[in-house]
């Protein structure tokens, strides 16, 4: 098992060399011959040989003694290229094929041709070009020819010797194709350049020059020029140079300067250079705008505008607009113009030079303003004592007003934006003279606003006091300091208003109300207006008395008085007053009673009404007469078998009186005849208590019935009245009301 591994590597290693020497036993392809080797192109060298059977490709082999270069080619020919030119080269060739490659083949030799020369072309005016090359290495010649590069026209072919050529007579800005080779000393051609070249063109003609002088900027035109590409045109001044390029035939040079003369030239150009220069035009832009513009208003209403002179203008024209649109100007060939001037406005002052390319640019605009208005139709719409309300209409170019008052010694002044204002702080009754200013941020105060005389309204008087005379009229008195015032006393209260006037410092009021409170006042006026109302004084005049009052008996010796509300009483007092003794009675109320009266007396009847602060007024009414007196020791008897006397005793005078008896059986009144003090009932039912009570009579008819009554029994015997027995008196609260049947 150990041996078998040698084995088989001795058999490997024997197939090997088997292997081995039957491939060197197969014979490499035949060597090639070489049938020619020539160069047409500067860097290689062609190879023709014939066919070597078996040889699936062939190496070309070129020697110089400094270099080898090799190229493996399918068949022949083959080109060995990568080569130097004008150099002579050893030429060989081996084929290759499955055997291998073969040796080499006896050698050849070649040169290769001369290099192409190096052209440099350009066009030194619009009808020739200029050729020039290097020298190129064993030439002895050169051929240079030139036709143009669309095919068309003739063919110009020149030989030489020399490293530069020129051909002329050519067309301006026309392409040209340009080809060259160089020849040995055995007349063979070497590589040939080609190469393009545009003659240059011609210089444009037709000059057209349009200035636009409001854009400061020139518009020039041409006719077109064969094969140019490209346009310049040149504006050159003493101090500056401008330009524009188109590939059109016009061209617009902008930033031209004002007052400035400047030489337009145009050239054109392409791939080949430029033209010469057209001759120059000459242009003149518009005159620049003037400067040091002064303004003057001297007198006011006339403005005066000047300025400095400016280079190329022919003559000036002034405009001045006003701020209402309205624009007027002036054409002048000096430096200064007059215009007339409104109050109020702003005007717009701009001047312009001209010559014949126009008008100069928009230089500075200036403006002026005017003093504003004044104001001419001031007129008050208030005028109080210490203040003056004014208003006028808004005036032309017035940012503010200002209003002074002047009385001489002092100022008062008011400053507003408004047409109107109001001068407070003024002295009463007194002349001042009113001002209003008008006035703008630009130009001031305009003073020569004239002035107007207004006097403020009277003071107000004060009240001293109020007097009444004998005939209770009230006289107001009061002081001021005003001339010529008329005065006016007010007296206002619930019940109206009374008035009274005089222009002295005392008037009357007559005929007020009686219990009425007034606030009296004073004001005095005179052309110039009404003063304040004087402060108000407080006036009360007594209260009115009641309108009625009635006096009632309520007992014997009591009277109830009750009377109407008397208007501005507070409280009342009444007094019943006979010959012998007064009754009083003071009450808030508008009744009393008052006591201690003696009956049948005639009494004096007096009434005050007191008001609140004590005034008081003294009402005088008729006299009262007291009643009659009650009648004494009141008895009954009896009269027959139906009938009863009832007797009484009189008091002092002369009355009436009428008698009632009071049952449950009815009511049975008789009445006595003048003079006597009993009276009889004939019937009467017996068997009941009787109340009787006799009073007396007043002259109107009114029985009184405040006297005291008497209570008797009356009995019957059989069916007539038996006894009458006296059960004793009815005390004021069990009497009540007296009632009748």
């Amino acid at each position: 098992m150990a041996g078998r591994p040698k084995k088989c590597l001795s058999l490997i290693g024997f197939s090997l060399i088997c292997l081995q020497t039957v491939a060197s036993a197969k014979t490499a392809p035949e060597i090639p011959t070489i049938d020619q080797a020539y160069s047409k192109i500067s860097n290689s060298i062609t190879v023709e040989w014939a066919t070597v059977p078996g040889a699936t490709s062939y190496l070309l082999t070129a020697e110089d003694g400094d270099t080898v270069i090799e190229t493996m080619v399918a068949n022949s020919p083959g080109t060995v290229t990568g080569l130097k030119a004008a150099t002579l080269y050893q030429i060989t060739i081996r084929s290759i094929g499955a055997a291998g490659r073969s040796q080499a083949s006896p050698p050849k030799h070649a040169k290769t041709v001369l290099a192409a020369p190096v052209l440099e072309v350009h066009s030194p005016s619009p009808d020739s070009i200029l050729v020039q090359w290097e020298a190129v290495y064993t030439a002895v010649g050169f051929s240079v020819s030139i036709m143009r590069a669309n095919g068309l026209g003739r063919i110009w072919k020149e030989n030489t010797t020399n490293t530069t050529l020129t051909f002329t007579s050519l067309d301006s800005g026309t392409l040209y194709t340009i080809k060259a080779y160089a020849w040995n000393a055995n007349g063979t051609p070497g590589d040939d350049s080609t190469c393009n070249q545009r003659t240059s063109p011609r210089a444009p003609a037709n000059i057209r020059i349009s200035f636009d002088s409001g854009a400061l900027e020139a518009s020039v035109s041409w006719a077109p020029t064969e094969g140019a590409f490209n346009y310049t045109v040149m504006a050159v001044s003493d101090s500056s140079e401008l330009s524009c390029s188109t590939m059109f035939s016009s061209c617009t040079i902008a930033s031209l300067q004002c007052g400035t003369e400047y030489l337009i030239s145009v050239s054109a150009c392409n791939d080949a250079g430029y033209s010469r220069s057209t001759p120059a035009v000459t242009l003149r832009t518009v005159a620049c705008a003037p400067g040091r513009v002064t303004i003057q208003e001297d007198p006011p209403g006339h403005l005066s505008v000047s300025w400095s002179n400016v280079d190329l203008s022919d003559y000036y024209v002034a405009f001045v607009k006003s701020d209402d649109g309205l624009e007027v100007h002036c054409n002048t060939s000096l430096t200064q113009c007059n215009f007339f001037s409104e109050c109020g406005f702003t005007y717009f002052i701009s001047v312009f030079a001209y010559n014949k390319a126009g008008q100069s640019p928009l230089g500075d605009v200036f403006n002026y303003t005017t003093a504003p208005c004044c104001p001419s139709d001031v007129k008050p719409v208030l005028v109080s004592s210490d203040r003056v309300e004014i208003i006028w209409s808004p005036v032309r170019g017035a940012e503010l007003y200002e209003t002074k008052a002047v009385d001489g010694l002092y100022t008062v002044e008011c400053n507003d934006t408004a047409p109107a204002c109001t001068l407070s702080a003024l002295e009463c009754d007194t002349k001042y003279n009113i001002t209003v200013y008008s006035f703008s941020e630009v130009r001031g105060s305009n003073t020569s606003c004239t002035s107007q005389l207004i006097t403020t309204a009277p003071c107000s008087p004060e009240i001293k006091n109020i007097s009444k005379d004998a005939f209770s009229t009230l006289n107001v008195h009061w002081r001021s300091s005003n001339s010529d015032a008329t005065y006016t006393v007010t007296a206002q209260g619930e019940k109206g208003l009374y008035r009274c006037r005089s222009s002295g410092e005392s008037c009357s009021l007559g005929d007020l109300p009686c219990g009425s409170v007034f606030s009296v006042t004073a004001v005095a006026k005179t052309q110039a207006g009404r003063s304040l109302p004087s402060y108000s004084v407080p006036l009360e005049t007594v209260p009115c008395c009641p309108a009625s009052l009635t006096v009632t008996q309520v007992t014997q010796s009591v009277v109830n008085m009750s009377w109407t509300v008397g208007t501005g009483a507070e409280t009342y007092m009444t007094v019943l007053e006979s010959h012998t003794r007064q009754s009083k009675c003071h009450t808030h109320q508008n009744h009393c009673l008052l006591g201690c009266i003696t009956c049948g007396v005639n009494y004096t009847v007096v009434l005050k009404a007191v008001s609140a602060t004590g005034l008081t007024a003294d009402c005088a009414y008729q006299s009262y007469s007291s009643s009659a007196c009650c009648p004494l020791g009141v008895k009954l008897y009896r009269l027959g078998p139906n009938g009863i006397r009832i007797y009484w005793q009189a008091t002092r005078g002369s009355a009436n009186y009428s008698t009632d008896l009071y049952g449950s059986k009815g009511i049975f009144t008789c009445a006595p005849s003048a003079g006597l003090s009993f009276c009889d009932i004939t019937e009467i039912p017996c068997g009941d208590v009787y109340t009787v009570m006799v009073s007396p009579v007043s002259e109107t008819g009114l029985k009184l019935t405040f006297c005291p009554k008497k209570i008797y029994s009356v009995t019957c015997s059989g069916s007539t009245l038996g006894m009458v027995i006296y059960r004793g008196k009815r005390n004021a609260d069990e009497n009540g009301i007296v009632r009748h049947g």
